[in-house]
């Protein structure tokens, strides 16, 4: 099994700043594309940001150039730095990994609990 755990969500000021972690654990053989997606009141969940295994990244058009998503070495953990916060960034944002376990032969998609981030003054 796989376990991803969020941390860095919380309240922050229209224009402020925010650190989302993921840390991926369990029997890991291999995490390919990993990602943040979001979902706010009434709405889908939608994807945010994602970076491939080589590092390769994509970004929803919403948050582009105020948001950047990386990952770290043991390629494991995810981060989305958020900058410029809008209310409409409002969300619980929840991490997303394509990960293949020991003893399977193929990839598998987990999710995070979520973390809830609020945009307000």
């Amino acid at each position: 099994q796989v376990q991803l755990v969020e941390s860095g969500g919380g309240l922050v000021q229209p224009g402020g700043s925010l650190t989302l972690s993921c840390a991926a654990s369990g029997s890991i053989f291999s995490i390919y594309a990993m990602g943040w997606y979001r979902q706010a009141p009434g709405k889908q969940r939608e994807l945010v940001a994602a970076i491939t295994g080589g590092g390769r990244t994509n970004y929803a058009d919403s948050v582009k150039g105020r948001y950047t998503i990386s990952r770290a070495n043991p390629k494991n953990t995810v981060f989305l730095q958020m900058n410029s916060l809008k209310p409409e960034d409002t969300a619980v944002y929840y991490c997303n990994a394509d990960v293949m376990t020991h003893g399977s032969s193929r990839s598998d998609e987990y999710w995070g609990q979520g973390t809830q981030v609020t945009v307000s003054s």
